[in-house]
């Protein structure tokens, strides 16, 4: 891909051995020309001097076929890698989105043509008859389910994933096709080539499972929406994530589901994929409520050629009994749906630690009376929630005090270089530390208007003393 002039000259990939340079990998020209993997490069340029030859990575290979499998999820939720040279697909219930298992291989094989890569596919009821077929079958492509027995056959031995020691054996007593040993007694077979014998040719039999390793272990909640045409419109892109939203919260609902995280894929003609992903503070299945929180992110997603399959798949589950929503009121806290909907769009529109929940706690002290709780704590406390507190808290900030008598209200203040005569005051209300935090002075707090109306709390710290003198503080702000 990188190299498109490399297309039309014979060329192998190299690697040092024991002093020497093997070719590990050689293209179809330089094949054609005797050129064979496990060549010296010394003896191969003497077959052909003009041959080519690049340095072969050696993490290069797994990466490649690790994002190979990644882009044929497109074809199935199951993709998996088989080291060193192939790809595993689990096509169950797919191949009839494409009109049938012939109609399934031919597309898998050009859109892998047009990437530029030549490819070997094999289809059968089990993995082991398809690895058989896609490296030795010579006639159709597709084993039908039932038939791996027949097919096995006329292959070679080495068909059957068995390690080179054992191939070279069964070549030595002259079994140079399955069909020579299947039926040989199992026991003579177990003794002879061992355990791993017989479970090979199980696997491929179909006798004994095998399990495959998903690049993307495929969730429980998943929904997916293929497009023939490449969807390369903003519009259709929402239109695309509102069928798999209402496909996947009907479930959801079904079962008394919520979700808390859900990612919706976008597999791009050209290869490529753009996730996007949302999160929510209680578990959901609104599809208009989840769709608004995606609708910002969609803006973000550049379909470049077009999108041919998008996935959207429900990361995290929790037990969720929707409910009629109750009538907004101040009793109904985080259990109305539209105040926790409402906290869900402001977290996506401003970010996760731009929305904080604080709760009462059980200290005197007012910067300790409050922390700071998860959306999802309800477990609060009406202790001393029914004193006057300030809207606004801050830290205790000097200020400059006149007071006629030490223990009466203040009658003005000076905060920030500005003068504010105090119309109304109420108070003192004295605040204490619990005696096992008694780290300062008591407070004397009052609540003071100014002429402009605006209210304050300041308070005065510990007892009036004529031999010191005495401090005031603006801790906070009313409304």
């Amino acid at each position: 891909l990188r190299h498109p002039e490399l297309r039309t000259v014979p060329f192998v990939v190299i690697a040092p051995s024991h002093g020497r340079q093997i070719i590990t990998a050689a293209n179809a020209l330089a094949e054609t020309e005797g050129i064979r993997t496990g060549m010296t490069l010394a003896d191969a340029r003497i077959f052909l001097p003009r041959l080519i030859y690049l340095d072969e990575q050696p993490d290069l290979a797994p990466k490649l076929l690790h994002r190979i499998a990644e882009w044929c999820i497109r074809f199935t939720p199951v993709a998996s890698v088989d080291l060193s040279d192939g790809i595993i697909l689990d096509a169950t219930g797919c191949s009839h989105l494409w009109g049938g298992d012939t109609y399934y291989i031919r597309a898998i094989a050009r859109k892998f043509k047009e990437r530029g890569y030549d490819v070997r596919i094999g289809m059968a009821g089990t993995i082991g008859a398809a690895w058989a077929l896609a490296r030795y079958g010579e006639k159709s492509l597709i084993i039908e389910n039932g038939n791996e027995f027949n097919a096995l056959l006329p292959l070679p031995p080495e068909a059957l994933r068995l390690h080179s020691e054992t191939v070279a054996s069964l070549y030595k007593l002259g079994l140079k096709q399955v069909g020579q040993f299947i039926n040989m007694p199992r026991e003579s077979l177990r003794r002879r080539f061992g355990q791993e014998f017989l479970i090979r040719l199980d696997q491929a039999l179909g006798r004994e499972d095998e399990l495959i390793q998903p690049v993307h272990p495929e969730e429980p909640y998943s929904e997916r929406l293929h497009s023939i045409d490449g969807v390369k419109r903003a519009k259709d892109i929402a239109t695309a994530l509102q069928t798999l939203l209402e496909q996947i919260c009907l479930r959801l609902r079904r079962e008394e589901k919520g979700l808390r995280v859900a990612c919706l894929r976008c597999f791009r003609v050209d290869g490529k994929i753009i996730p996007v992903e949302i999160h929510t503070a209680y578990p959901s299945s609104n599809e208009k409520h989840l769709f608004k929180l995606f609708e910002k992110k969609i803006e973000t997603i550049d379909p470049d050629l077009g999108i041919e399959l998008f996935i959207l798949d429900a990361k995290n589950i929790e037990d969720h009994s929707p409910s009629q929503s109750a009538i907004w009121n101040d009793d109904s806290g985080l259990n109305d749906t539209r105040l926790t909907e409402l906290i869900d769009r402001l977290t996506v529109r401003l970010g996760k630690k731009s929305v904080h929940r604080f709760l009462p706690a059980e200290h005197y002290w007012p910067e300790r009376s409050v922390k700071r709780a998860s959306l999802q704590d309800e477990k609060t406390t009406d202790w001393n929630t029914h004193l006057r507190r300030p809207v606004w808290l801050q830290q205790p900030e000097l200020i400059q005090v006149t007071a006629p008598v030490p223990d009466y209200p203040p009658m003005n203040f000076r905060y920030k270089n500005k003068l504010h005569v105090i119309k109304k005051a109420e108070g003192p209300e004295r605040v204490e530390q619990e005696w096992w935090q008694q780290t300062g002075m008591h407070r004397d707090y009052y609540i003071v208007e100014d002429e402009e109306a605006g209210r304050y709390w300041i308070f005065r710290s510990g007892h009036y003393d004529h031999n010191r003198k005495e401090q005031w503080f603006l801790h906070g702000f009313f409304a």
